[in-house]
């Protein structure tokens, strides 16, 4: 075997994309791409989705690859078994030489418009053909921004929207520049985002200690350095309330963590929660109205959710 990497591309379902990248990157350890997505979230061209999507998986070429392609193999044939309409065909293998490991995967990222003023990209791709849109620079990395995340383009054009004033968030904020709490900031796109619109302090927590690492290099990398706090400290032992508060996290979490992440929103502030499978969306949003919060704004993309709720003055 050569020093070299392979390339499996698998077809699948567009509804397994997100499963099986988590499962091969957990088996593999290296990096996951899908094709005709975009960095960490649908383009606005792509708000279909396709009926099969390409996942591309790379492997080290070592004695161990025949192994791990067959365990792969038996990861996607054990997750399309529950879709008999797929015709599942075997994967394409190629090999990627040394020399071109370091480009190959980049050609699945591209610059991705979102809203109507943000930018999300790649440093390698080029932004002037996109006029004045406010630029969000992050790389995938392996654990972060390498999937399918219409929960951050639907939590980002809100964020979008309530830095703007626009209706329904048209009232004034509690503070002037809003302050910001991000919870489960991961790549820390949402807190760059809420910058480059205008907010003032912000607070990024998450409990992983390299999604903090990965953070405060995307944050400094988009010129952002001050005023703001990346850590992995409990939202328990955090002081103070902020005018606006993000949790991109799973359904489960955002339910438990309802009390708590309200008591750190101030009077009039505004929380956007997104992560949240429709299936799931009637009971978060009970749980927050039980907090006494008012619910301003639905956003639907597939089968996710984002639910924006203000705390009455």
């Amino acid at each position: 075997m050569s020093d070299g990497w392979v390339e499996v591309a698998f077809q699948i379902p567009a509804g397994l994309a997100d499963q099986l990248s988590e499962e091969l990157f957990a088996l593999t350890g290296n990096g996951v791409c899908i094709d005709n997505q975009t960095l960490d979230t649908f383009s606005i061209d792509a708000l279909t989705e396709p009926d099969v999507v390409t996942i591309h998986s790379y492997f080290p070429d070592t004695p161990e690859f025949p192994r791990l392609l067959a365990e792969s193999e038996r990861l996607v044939a054990a997750l399309c078994s529950n879709h008999p309409e797929f015709e599942q065909t075997p994967p394409q293998v190629k090999p990627v030489c040394r020399e071109d490991w370091a480009t190959s995967w980049k050609q699945h990222f591209h610059p991705s418009p979102i809203g109507k003023r943000l930018l999300l990209k790649p440093s390698w791709e080029e932004s002037d053909e996109f006029g004045d849109r406010l630029v969000i620079e992050i790389d995938p990395g392996m654990a972060f921004g390498t999937g399918t995340h219409a929960t951050t383009r639907l939590c980002l054009e809100t964020i979008e929207r309530i830095l703007a004033h626009l209706p329904p968030y048209d009232a004034p904020l509690p503070n002037n520049p809003p302050t910001i709490l991000d919870v489960g900031t991961g790549s820390g796109v949402l807190a760059i985002a809420a910058r480059k619109l205008g907010a003032g302090r912000i607070v990024a927590l998450d409990i992983d200690p390299e999604a903090i690492r990965v953070a405060m290099e995307n944050l400094g990398n988009n010129g952002i350095t001050e005023d703001i706090e990346v850590a992995t400290t409990p939202l328990d032992r955090i002081d103070g309330s902020f005018a606006v508060i993000l949790a991109n996290i799973l359904a489960e979490d955002l339910i438990r963590m309802a009390p708590e992440l309200v008591a750190h929103l101030l009077p009039g502030g505004i929380i956007v929660l997104s992560g949240i499978l429709t299936e799931r969306e009637e009971r978060v949003t009970d749980a927050y109205l039980d907090c006494g919060l008012s619910q301003l704004e639905i956003t639907r993309q597939d089968e996710w959710c984002c639910l924006s709720f203000i705390r009455n003055r």
